[in-house]
């Protein structure tokens, strides 16, 4: 199965990304995968969000999430848990964790985190939840839990840093890394052979920021197991086409 992550739901005009309507409408439209930003509030709730702060640039009041507790957050920014409670149906969700409390570590908000999806969902909602980051985040995520999806969100720069592909992804097996996620414009058609070496080790290839339908169409050719993108019906209709399955060998 090819996951088609919504990136920050589905949102329509005139109304807010990250949103549970958001979310409501790319699940009701097909997509089987969601994607948001994750911050932990002063008070310890994880809420979705994209943007640090809250109100608009100019303002001199604007004040961040993580200083505030989830009573001071306005209702239609929703918790983790409203997610889970509204959605209905099983889903993928891909979250990044992008903030905290001044003094809770890294790994105490992720931690905060798989609480919720544990609470509201149980293992099976943690298998099916992609916890995005850094390599030195994920291998300390990794002894949080056996089932959560780890994703290392790199650059190709990084992964030839490593060695090349085949050496990298020997790296993220060792550490209990599930993925490698790329941005799209990095998977170029002298890189589609990386997949090989990253399937050969038992690592999925994600893109993001896959917008047009010809973009997703290559990537989706190139053997990619996962896909952001914020045109949600585009992204819909590549990612329900079968595809066939090809052996997973380095030499393609």
């Amino acid at each position: 199965m090819v996951i088609g992550f919504a990136h920050r739901g589905a949102p329509a005009l005139c109304q807010r990304e990250n949103a549970l309507p958001a979310f409501r409408r790319a699940l009701a439209a097909g997509a089987n995968g969601l994607e948001s930003d994750v911050w932990l509030t002063a008070d310890g709730v994880p809420v979705l969000r994209h943007d640090a702060t809250l109100g608009p640039a100019w303002l001199p009041w604007r004040r961040r999430v993580a200083e505030l507790r989830r009573a001071d957050l306005p209702r239609w920014m929703p918790t983790l848990a409203e997610l889970y409670q509204d959605a209905g149906r099983p889903f993928e969700l891909s979250l990044d964790l992008k903030g905290r409390p001044a003094g809770m570590s890294t790994t105490a908000a992720a931690e905060a985190v798989l609480a919720v999806v544990r609470a509201e969902g149980g293992q099976a909602a943690l298998r099916r939840l992609w916890l995005c980051g850094p390599l030195s985040d994920l291998r300390a995520w990794r002894r949080l839990d056996g089932d959560v999806r780890l994703v290392n969100s790199t650059s190709a720069a990084e992964v030839a840093a490593n060695g090349g592909a085949a050496a990298y992804a020997r790296v993220l097996r060792d550490a209990g890394v599930d993925t490698l996620n790329l941005r799209t414009r990095e998977w170029t058609p002298a890189r589609a052979g990386v997949v090989a070496d990253l399937h050969a080790a038992g690592i999925l290839a994600f893109g993001w920021d896959a917008q047009s339908t010809a973009t997703l169409r290559r990537l989706l050719g190139y053997g990619l197991d996962g896909l952001y993108s914020d045109h949600l019906h585009r992204l819909v209709a590549v990612t329900a086409t079968p595809r066939p399955r090809r052996p997973l060998t380095s030499d393609g």
